[in-house]
């Protein structure tokens, strides 16, 4: 029998040791009864009180694939603490074949087992339950007393031995001064260079960042406000910042959230490592300038011109050439025989037989063979200790193959065409004015852009996949006169699930195995890509 292991606690508090007592124990078990361990799932810091645990979610799938007869849990609770979840999830595994044993509470089979099976999973979600109200009332109490209700602490506070909350005499001021200078005009940017070179760093060690800033700015708890759940206790700490000072913040705040320019720190350019100059081969980056009247502007700029290198290529927009670069993203997925194209290529690739796997079952078959030969030796009366300490390194080695050859299974993708199809058909609904689905699509199906001042090249991630747009002709099909518009985009409602991300990423490694057919080996470790217009060799940079 193979068997995997599921491992968990719930909170940060506990510590690692907890998951090693947990696999030492069920790792004895599995050697007693003969079951070869041949995968562990742990998940650290998640309640059992929900199922959205990602390795006990990716232990429920992979169950599905056969490779594993038993899950191996230290106690029931360590599954499940809730009796939905427990009998749903149960019911899925013994669908796949896959008894699930708790080695701390063996149960015997028949209805006396289930009987008991059910009193322990009900015990452990009544414990879960009446913890957490103890939990919350305790909390209460706290926050009603003015002490600390958990968590990492508020910045330019002290909590002393009994919770209580005490100003940090070297850090309180200069929080005060934080909200003062963003209530005179400070910028986000300023605020936090001005925390961290006065050493002030966030409750978990780190350096002061615009999110930590953002959030401290809005944090009550300056006002000597403590709240917890539905409870709100006013002056129950000593006070950081005046009320009206707290105010005036928060109106700045929620001013500076509607603005619809936030800075180029917080502007996302998504063609950076994909983009390089047609007329001297430089990666463009993203630039940005103010204009006279204070409004902001976004371009792509070569970094031979940024570095005055005798490239004169021009700036392009950023939103302009974006747009254009999606919508004929968009045009290629409208292509049913490319579909079939990119289908198919993932079809072959995921068809290739790994070369790991029959290396270890080889491996396997020596062994199986070995044992074979020990044990008519054995038969015939040649037992030494010797012969011992060999058929016991034999066994040894079996096991390790057997799971070695199992966890490779397990990391093999399988997908039916079909689901690659729908999938990518999925990709014809993305609404191409939200951020995310733009950059998906251009992280997925773009692999390099050659920029020119009067076209751009466009090689896409499946073989032959390259085409040419001329600026002049994507205008006029557009009916959008001069060259400094941005393009308008279509709609479609939907994002892709996590079963398509995995798809894609599979989908993108396989593409960069391919670029070697489609572009040659140069010698190099990095990709390189022939020029259909000049023919000549222009290497990728590393990571693009």
């Amino acid at each position: 029998m193979t068997a995997v292991i599921y491992a968990r606690y719930s909170s940060d508090n506990q510590r690692e040791e907890s998951i090693e007592g947990q696999i030492r124990e069920c790792t004895d078990y599995a050697e007693k009864n003969g079951i070869t361990v041949i995968k562990h799932y742990i998940d650290r810091a998640f309640s059992a009180k929900t199922d959205n645990r990602p390795e006990f979610q990716q232990m429920i799938k992979d169950s599905g694939k056969k490779l594993f007869d038993v899950v191996l849990v230290w106690k029931f609770d360590r599954f499940a603490r809730n009796r939905f979840d427990s009998a749903n999830y149960k019911m899925i595994l013994k669908k796949n074949g896959v008894h699930l044993i708790s080695v701390m509470e063996p149960i015997a089979e028949g209805s006396q087992g289930i009987l008991v099976e059910t009193l322990l999973e009900g015990m452990a979600e009544y414990y879960s339950a009446e913890l957490s109200e103890k939990v919350i009332r305790g909390q209460t109490e706290n926050a009603l007393k003015g002490k600390c209700t958990g968590g990492t602490g508020t910045i330019g506070y002290k909590i002393d031995d009994d919770k209580f909350y005490h100003l940090d005499p070297l850090i309180a001021p200069l929080v005060l001064e934080a909200f003062q200078r963003y209530d005179n005009g400070d910028k986000m940017v300023e605020i936090v260079n001005f925390l961290n070179d006065k050493g002030v760093r966030n409750m978990l060690g780190g350096k002061m960042t615009h999110s930590s800033v953002n959030t401290m700015l809005k944090n009550r708890r300056y006002i000597g406000e403590l709240s917890f759940r539905d409870i709100v206790v006013p002056d129950a700490i000593p006070v950081i910042v005046p009320k009206d000072l707290f105010d005036r913040v928060q109106k700045r705040l929620d001013k500076n959230k509607r603005a619809p320019a936030c800075g180029k720190a917080d502007e996302e350019y998504l063609l950076t490592t994909k983009l390089f100059c047609g007329e001297c081969g430089a990666l463009m980056f993203g630039e940005s300038g103010t204009s006279a009247t204070g409004r902001t502007y976004y371009y792509y700029k070569c970094a031979n011109v940024k570095r005055r290198k005798g490239c004169n290529k021009k700036t392009v927009q950023k939103e302009w050439l974006e747009g254009l670069v999606v919508r004929e993203t968009m045009k290629l997925i409208q292509d049913d025989a490319v579909i079939d194209k990119i289908v198919q290529l993932v079809m072959d690739v995921q068809n290739q037989e790994n070369t790991t796997i029959p290396l270890l079952e080889k491996q396997l078959r020596e062994v199986n063979k070995k044992l074979d030969n020990l044990m008519k030796a054995i038969e015939d009366g040649l037992y030494t200790r010797t012969t011992k300490e060999r058929l016991e390194a034999l066994e040894i080695q079996k096991d390790e193959l057997t799971a070695k050859i199992a966890d490779e299974k397990l990391k093999k993708p399988s997908f039916n065409e079909d689901f690659i199809r729908f999938w990518l058909m999925k990709f014809r609904k993305f609404d191409i004015s939200q951020k995310k689905q733009r950059k998906a699509l251009i992280e997925i199906f773009i692999n390099a852009i050659f920029l020119y001042d009067d076209r751009m090249l466009i090689t896409f991630n499946y073989k032959d996949g390259t085409q040419t747009v001329r600026f002049e002709d994507a205008l006029t099909v557009d009916g959008i006169e001069g060259k400094s518009s941005d393009l308008s985009s279509s709609a479609g409602p939907e994002l892709f699930s996590q079963e398509t991300e995995e798809l894609f990423c599979y989908i993108w490694n396989f593409c960069k195995q391919q670029s070697r057919s489609l572009l040659g080996d140069c010698g190099s470790v990095l990709y390189c890509f022939i020029c259909p217009l000049h023919g000549v060799s222009r290497p990728f940079p590393a990571g693009a």
